[in-house]
């Protein structure tokens, strides 16, 4: 009885290590040079004329943490973030349900949701600070008429802000449908259909079966609206210009104030932009932990 010779194992082919020269460049051009100058300059006197001109030690970062300016903008940013992270996530995640509970794909209307999302962020700014013009605004006219008082909710300092929370969750909300629904998609219905069997409500199936299956999405996109409401700049450059006063400023802003305009303090600058970063880290980290926490759980 003959055997037969056992198959040759496949060749390997080896990929040139070349090939990632391009990427590797790349990365050392977008974040490896702009992260050492950015603390290059925090230690240094820098301007946008005369870079890295001598060292300063912690001179720049003294600087930017006893600025008032600033540490209102960092207030104003952790606001900012969290409250818009926050709505965006939850007003995201019923609208999700919604559309699952109709069955089928995304449809037509979840479709149209998207629009906010897939215009240019600037055209967001430009609409809405028409739409909300003092004078002759669409938007503004019928609060207005509504409420039998003019309105100017980006002329007081007391709505201003919340005014660029709501325009920012408008605009990131359909983020957060499209993830969350497509994390729905993943719930098995066997799960659902005997929750249904069980007698359970719409309450019980969905933090019984349905959650512990998105946790980990709606977590992950809590995250990632937090660090997009952290960097936010061009809704406040557009639509109030960190006005009325200083009611809008948010750090990114005052960021670009300080580097951008005036003095062209490039080096206080980079020194905010550190504490920022820190700053983020700190708040995200939380919420990273609970996420991480959730995707175990799942498991």
């Amino acid at each position: 009885m003959s055997t037969s010779a056992p198959a040759a194992a496949p060749a390997v082919r080896h990929v040139p290590r070349w090939l990632s020269l391009p990427p590797l460049v790349a990365i050392a051009v977008l974040l490896v040079y702009p992260t050492v100058f950015v603390v290059a300059a925090s230690f240094t006197r820098t301007t946008l004329a005369r870079p890295l001109q001598e060292w300063t030690g912690f001179t720049n970062l003294t600087s930017a943490l006893q600025a008032e300016a600033f540490a209102g903008s960092l207030v104003r940013t952790v606001v900012f973030a969290v409250s818009a992270a926050v709505l965006a996530t939850a007003v995201g995640t019923a609208v999700a349900l919604l559309l699952r509970a109709r069955g089928g794909g995304f449809g037509v209307l979840g479709t149209l949701l998207l629009l906010p999302l897939v215009t240019p962020p600037v055209m967001v700014g430009v609409a809405w600070k028409l739409l909300l013009a003092p004078a002759g605004g669409a938007l503004t006219s019928t609060i207005s008429s509504l409420a039998g008082t003019p309105v100017n909710p980006l002329g007081s300092s007391s709505t201003a802000l919340g005014t660029l929370v709501l325009i920012h969750v408008w605009q990131w909300t359909p983020l957060v449908v499209l993830l969350v629904f497509a994390s729905l998609l993943g719930v098995p219905d066997e799960l659902l259909e005997a929750a249904a069997l069980d007698g359970a409500g719409a309450l019980r199936t969905f933090t019984a079966v349905t959650w512990p299956v998105v946790a980990p999405t709606v977590l992950s996109v809590l995250f990632l609206e937090l660090v997009v409401g952290f960097k936010v700049f061009d809704l406040v450059a557009v639509v109030t210009s960190g006005g009325p006063g200083l009611s809008t400023v948010v750090a990114s802003f005052e960021v670009f104030r300080t580097g951008l305009r005036g003095d062209y303090d490039v080096g206080t600058a980079a020194a905010m932009t550190l504490v920022l970063g820190l700053l983020v880290g700190v708040v995200t980290a939380g919420v990273s932990a609970l996420r991480t926490r959730a995707a175990r759980a799942e498991s």
